[in-house]
C-alpha cells in the first residue's frame, strides 16, 4: 500500500512539474554542447539526411577526424536477402553519403552491431571502447528533438566504465522541429510527445538495466 502511495505521489509531482513546464517540453528536449573538438564522432542511425548533413559539417570544420557508424539491423531484410534480393542496407547508404561530402573513407569506422535502438547502439559502443584508446570525448551526432534521450541513454551505458568518455551533444540544424512552438504543429507534437513516452521507459526501466550491466 505505502508503494503504491509513493508511486502515485512520484506521478502527481511528474505531472504537475510537465503541466507547468509544457511549453518548454520542446526545447529541453534539445541538447546542444557542439564542443569545438571532439575525439570521434558517433552518428546515430534514423533519420538520415538531417544526421548526415550535420556530420559532414563537424567533420570539413574540423571538429573531429574520426566518425563511428553502428551497423544498424537489417531486421527481415536479411530474409530477402537470402532469397537473392540485394538491398543497400542504411549503413551503406550513409557512409557512401559521407563520402560524397567529403569524409574520406578511411576515417569512418562501422562498429559491427545489429543495432535496433539508440541503447543498442550505446551498448555496442561502449563494448568497441574497450579495444580503443585515446578517446576521451565523444561527439553524439543526431536528430535535435533525440539529443537529451541519447545522451542520458549514452551516459548510464558507459557508467560502468572505469574511465568513462565525456558525452556531448550536436543537434541536427537541418530539420523542421520547433522546439519553442511544438505545439503549432502536428508533426511536432507526435515528436515531442514519442520522445517523452521513450523517455520514460528510459527512467523507469532502461537505465537502471544499463548501470548494472
Amino acid at each position: 500500500m505505502r508503494k503504491r502511495i509513493y508511486i502515485l505521489a512520484v506521478l502527481t509531482v511528474i505531472l504537475i512539474l510537465a503541466v507547468g513546464s509544457c511549453r518548454k517540453a520542446g526545447t529541453w528536449l534539445v541538447k546542444a554542447d557542439n564542443p569545438p573538438h571532439a575525439d570521434v564522432m558517433v552518428m546515430l542511425t534514423g533519420s538520415i539526411s538531417d544526421r548526415v548533413l550535420q556530420t559532414a559539417d563537424l567533420y570539413n570544420e574540423g571538429v573531429a577526424t574520426r566518425l563511428w557508424i553502428v551497423e544498424e539491423g537489417m531486421g527481415a531484410s536479411r530474409a530477402l536477402e537470402a532469397r537473392g534480393v540485394k538491398l543497400i542496407s542504411n549503413t551503406t547508404q550513409v557512409k557512401s553519403a559521407m563520402i560524397t561530402l567529403g569524409i574520406p573513407a578511411d576515417s569512418i569506422r562501422i562498429v559491427p552491431g545489429d543495432a535496433a535502438s539508440t541503447r543498442m547502439e550505446a551498448e555496442i559502443v561502449r563494448s568497441y571502447l574497450h579495444s580503443q584508446t585515446g578517446i576521451d570525448t565523444l561527439l553524439l551526432v543526431t536528430s535535435a528533438a533525440h539529443t537529451r534521450r541519447a545522451f542520458k541513454i549514452f551516459k548510464a551505458a558507459f557508467s560502468p566504465l572505469d574511465e568513462p568518455p565525456v558525452v556531448c551533444c550536436s543537434p541536427s540544424t537541418y530539420t523542421d522541429f520547433h522546439p519553442e512552438k511544438w505545439w503549432r504543429s502536428k508533426e511536432d507534437i507526435q515528436e515531442v510527445v514519442n520522445e517523452y513516452m521513450k523517455l520514460t521507459n528510459f527512467v523507469f526501466f532502461e537505465r537502471r538495466e544499463l548501470r548494472n550491466d
